[in-house]
């Protein structure tokens, strides 16, 4: 396996924008940093369980259905071209996680968050079906590539949290080009996994 594809991935689709991201940066900006935690250990739970739900959903799918393993490379290499050019293309989500500043971001808010989130479900599916499962399906390894998944994604909640907290003014007004060399990243990962 090319853990450095994964890792690579699962870093490009953590710490781009998005729900977990910008709750936790705007949230943090407003209320401080420590304020995220019990927030970030819920959106980590949901992680975890959406992760290993990914895994074994895949590995049924590649031990029943060995043929459709290859569509599911190139629909994982789909969607992550098309998550690149969405994410180059974004404009500013800070507005929306600003509707509600007053709201109270507990750890059931983000553990269902997480259920409902579709770009952590398939950031799971993809990771799984396309960097892991095809070298091992091993019941160890899920749980243990689960845990680096979900570990990765809830670095890039901590981070935006902190930057949210000390640098919120200078990454909104640097969002652009940060989004557009995260997407060039993600394309050149998308285009290692079908070589």
């Amino acid at each position: 396996m090319n853990i450095l594809s994964l890792v690579a991935y699962a870093v490009i689709a953590s710490f781009t924008p998005g729900p977990n991201n910008i709750i936790s940066m705007t949230h943090a900006g407003k209320q401080g940093f420590r304020s995220t935690f019990p927030f970030i250990s819920g959106v980590a739970a949901g992680c975890l369980l959406i992760m290993m739900m990914s895994g074994y959903f895949n590995l049924v799918l590649h031990e029943y259905i060995p043929v459709i393993t290859p569509a599911l490379n190139v629909l994982g290499c789909i969607y992550m071209l098309y998550l690149a050019f969405k994410i180059m293309r974004s404009t500013s989500h800070a507005s929306e996680a600003e509707e509600n500043p007053k709201h109270t971001y507990s750890f059931w808010f983000g553990f269902t968050l997480q259920l409902i989130n579709p770009k952590v479900i398939l950031y799971g599916l993809t990771a799984m079906s396309v960097f892991v499962l095809p070298h091992t399906q091993s019941h160890q390894l899920l749980l243990l590539y689960s845990l680096l998944l979900t570990l990765i994604g809830i670095s890039a909640n901590l981070t935006w949290a902190f930057g949210g907290s000390l640098f919120q003014p200078f990454l909104l007004k640097y969002e652009r080009p940060f989004n557009i060399i995260m997407g060039i990243l993600l394309i050149c990962t998308a285009i290692s996994m079908i070589k």
